[in-house]
């Protein structure tokens, strides 16, 4: 049974959705031990799915007219049924995070950077998160343990627990 957190359920999605997004951002992130606990699972399903379906995709010929008439045939690499139910079921249960231009870097290089991603973070965990743990979880032979949690000691001003959740 999940925890209620002490808050109303729009409001406990909204922030496992948010510090999900976080995390799987920036790879860690501080917060309360209880929420920590319950973010765990809630990311831990998320990577399981992009894990079990980021190999599914389909080439496709798809045939374009140029301004002259004349077609050409162009090979496209396309999500497959799997990967694609998976990759909308994630972007529901993560806030999409943009691409920040990084310190010193001119705006043409930023636009080239990201030129054709549209969903970061979705992109991100599909072609980075998930064939790194996919080869962590046939290295050890099992799955699952994505998280690691420290604790840090009490919060001063109402004793509440801290801990640090990230990505192993």
């Amino acid at each position: 049974m999940p925890r209620k957190l002490g808050m109303k359920t729009a409001h406990r999605m909204a922030i496992l959705k948010n510090q999900a997004s976080n995390l799987l951002w920036y790879g860690k992130i501080e917060t309360t031990q209880a929420k920590a606990k319950e973010l765990r699972s809630y990311v831990e399903k998320i990577l399981t799915l992009a894990i079990n379906s980021y190999e599914d995709t389909v080439e496709v010929v798809v045939k374009k007219t140029d301004v002259k008439g004349k077609e050409t045939s162009v090979k496209v690499v396309k999500d497959g049924t799997k990967k694609l139910a998976a990759r909308r079921k994630i972007m529901s249960k993560i806030y999409d995070l943009q691409e920040v231009k990084a310190k010193g870097e001119s705006k043409s290089s930023y636009k080239e950077r990201t030129k054709g991603i549209n969903h970061p973070l979705v992109e991100k965990i599909f072609n980075e998160l998930a064939p790194k743990y996919a080869d962590r979880a046939k290295e050890l032979g099992q799955g699952g343990g994505y998280t690691r949690i420290y604790l840090l000691g009490e919060r001063r001003g109402d004793a509440t627990e801290r801990a640090i959740i990230e990505l192993v």
